[in-house]
Order: structure tokens, then C-alpha cells, then sequence
């Protein structure tokens, strides 16, 4: 897996602007791809960032590259939390609500309308979806927004920026690590 194609589809996670992107990674040996995605959470562990394939096909990987804690955050949202406790998901701690997601990714073809939550989009926007069937929203870029367009607008504008200067920067030879930035720690 090439550092451009992480880089061209989940800058705005890189950049701490996001909690997760995923994307479609190409393979031809599963060994190459796991030792991989080993190499690139032994360089951006350390600073707040993991990667995992959601949904392994043959010949595709469906990565998934994330902030834990953020995340873990996000997930513990009451909306979020009422959203996937309507949808049967196990619990609140992050890690087995992925592997509930991957368990529902490996069973069909599609994607849950709850995967929103899981990329850090607004709760509520994800509600809407999945109430509304994707149908009238305000505005559309990474997500369907139903709430607040302005804002989602300047977010849209931001993550295509960030993707912009993330793979100039990186086609100028700054690497993968480099470009990462390290998850903030909370004061508590």
C-alpha cells in the first residue's frame, strides 16, 4: 500500500482535522497488505493514529484509518450512542463497536447507514440519514448535512484544502510520519 494512497484519501484524519476516512485499497498478496497496514501502525501509533481493514475481498481491502481516542469520544455522544444502541450495537467502548461494524461490512456488499459515526460526521446529520433515507438534505460533500450547511460547507473546503497541501506535500517528499500530526492530550 503506497503512502500516496493513504495520504490522498485521509489527509484530514493526518491532519487531527478528522476522526476517520476509509478507502479501497487495491492488493495482490493479503500478507503484503497486512504486513503494511503493520508498518504504518508501528510509524503512526505513536502519534493517535491507526489503521485496519474493515472488509477484506479478493483483489480489495476496505481500509479503515482512525483516531482511537476521538473516536472513542464520538462513539460516547448520547446521540451516537442512541443511534447505535437503536441499531443493536454491543456497548460503548470503541473497539467492539468496530468490530461490530466490521461483522456487518464482512456480511454485505453495502455500508451501514450508522459507518457516519465512525468517520466523525455530526450525529445528528447521521440521524437524519438514516430517518430520511438520504432524501432532503441541505447540502451534500462528504456527508449529507441536514442541520447546519454553512458549517458543513466550510468543513467540505477545509478536508479538500488539507488533501490538496497533505499531497503536495507529500509528492515534495515529506513522508507519511512527517505529515502526521500527533493526537492532542486532554488535560483532565
Amino acid at each position: 500500500m503506497s503512502e500516496e494512497l493513504i495520504v490522498r484519501h485521509c489527509s484530514p484524519t493526518l491532519a487531527g482535522l478528522k476522526t476517520a476516512n476509509m478507502f479501497n485499497c487495491p492488493y495482490s498478496s493479503a500478507r503484503e497488505l497486512m504486513d503494511s497496514i503493520r508498518s504504518v501502525n508501528s510509524a503512526l501509533g505513536p502519534k493517535g493514529v491507526r489503521m485496519l481493514p474493515l472488509r477484506i475481498r479478493e483483489g480489495a481491502a476496505l481500509i479503515y484509518v482512525y483516531r482511537p481516542a476521538r473516536l472513542q469520544r464520538d462513539l460516547s455522544d448520547p446521540v451516537s450512542a442512541a443511534i447505535l444502541s437503536e441499531r443493536g450495537y454491543p456497548g460503548a467502548a470503541a473497539p467492539g463497536l468496530i468490530a461490530e461494524l466490521r461483522s456487518r461490512l464482512c456480511k454485505n456488499d453495502g455500508f451501514p447507514h450508522e459507518i457516519g459515526l465512525f468517520l466523525g460526521y455530526p450525529p445528528d446529520d447521521v440521524n437524519c440519514f438514516i430517518s430520511d433515507r438520504g432524501r432532503a438534505c441541505k447540502c451534500v460533500g462528504c456527508w449529507r448535512a441536514y442541520n447546519d450547511p454553512v458549517g458543513a460547507e466550510k468543513t467540505f473546503a477545509l478536508y479538500k484544502k488539507c488533501t490538496r497541501l497533505y499531497c503536495r506535500a507529500h509528492k515534495a517528499g515529506r513522508t507519511l510520519s512527517k505529515l502526521t500530526v500527533s493526537e492532542r492530550v486532554q488535560a483532565g
